[in-house]
């Protein structure tokens, strides 16, 4: 199974001035993070498409492109592009650039959105969220299929025998589609022959399980390809060294997304509820996510875990450790269990 990390960006707080850092500091410092994530062993990195200020990556691409320019052997990709609001040529032209650039280690994830951000800023009607995204999310696979494409549809102009360029260095690039748990989505992604990525990253892990079986008999009705029928799954977490309490180091900036994206704190008490064992909060020892991630695994049988903790202003010590010790003694430990 693979392992990896998964981020929107961070804006930390500077100690010296107790202000934040620039968005164009978080942004180069998720970068050192990729960089960090190739250079421990981890197999997969995900970049999410946000638009606020404490989350400074509206555009996953540019990111992965200057990530693919710095690393060796890690994959690279979207988690997630809001597709429902963005043009699939753009973004299939976008990531069949970066595969040349990272001589092909580039994937896409892609989601209906689950924030309004993108809708507003890009002038899409969100009462066409369900359809828009439908559409687009078929034109994007053909668009991988085929190097000239006459399409036509209702929420972007047709296409005329158009010229696809460039061409990916895979074959195929592999195109996820992520939900956070919608029955519907899932038989979408079985019937166009799509991987899945459950990506409601603050969910009970065990409610997947029959989501994942769903997904897995629903693609076999559809006649998916062996090769295709693949299960991604993201929560949030930290992972720390025994002689630091991860829950308690994480909680501020947890609270602070919290706040930040709803308005209100999150209960501390349930927080605590959701850190333990059974908890949808991956946070402790690598020896003890180590096991948590293994126990998914024999729920869902999933190929590829993420887990996300730099966000809430964490600082970015904190985050680099976190990667280090995912890649150094987390995945090693899946690894050998599950093999």
């Amino acid at each position: 199974m693979e392992i990896g990390g998964l981020s929107f960006g961070s804006v930390e707080i500077d100690p010296a001035t107790g202000k934040p850092i620039s968005s164009a500091q978080g942004i180069r410092n998720l970068l050192e993070a990729i960089e960090l994530a190739d250079q421990v062993g981890l197999d997969y990195f995900g970049v999410g498409e946000h638009h606020q200020a404490g989350m400074p990556i509206p555009n996953p691409g540019t990111v992965l492109a200057a990530a693919a320019a710095r690393t060796t052997r890690i994959r690279l990709g979207s988690s997630i592009t809001v597709l429902a609001a963005d043009d699939p040529v753009r973004v299939y032209e976008q990531f069949a650039t970066i595969d040349a650039l990272s001589h092909g280690r580039v994937e896409i994830t892609a989601g209906r959105g689950a924030a309004p951000e993108p809708f507003t800023l890009f002038g899409v009607d969100l009462a066409d969220y369900d359809e828009a995204f439908a559409e687009k999310f078929d034109l994007l696979q053909q668009l991988g299929r085929h190097e000239r494409l006459t399409w036509s549809g209702h929420f972007r102009p047709p296409l005329d025998d158009a010229a696809i360029v460039p061409r990916p260095e895979q074959h195929e690039i592999p195109i996820w589609l992520a939900t956070g748990g919608n029955p519907n989505s899932i038989i979408r992604a079985a019937r166009q022959h799509a991987r899945v990525f459950f990506s409601d990253v603050g969910a009970d892990p065990a409610r997947f399980e029959p989501l994942a079986r769903l997904y897995r008999e629903a693609s076999a009705q559809a006649g998916t390809p062996e090769e295709n029928v693949k299960i991604g799954f993201a929560n949030v977490g930290l992972i720390a060294d025994a002689s630091v309490n991860a829950a308690d180091t994480w909680w501020p900036h947890f609270d602070t997304r919290s706040r930040e994206m709803s308005g209100r704190s999150f209960p501390r008490e349930l927080y605590d509820r959701q850190t333990k064992q059974q908890g949808s909060f991956f946070t402790g020892t690598p020896e003890q996510i180590a096991e948590r991630i293994i126990t998914l695994h024999e729920l869902i049988h999933h190929d590829r875990h993420l887990v996300e903790a730099d966000f809430g202003r964490l600082p970015h010590a904190v985050l680099l450790r976190h990667i280090e010790l995912l890649g150094t003694i987390v995945k090693p430990l899946v690894d050998a269990e599950i093999e």
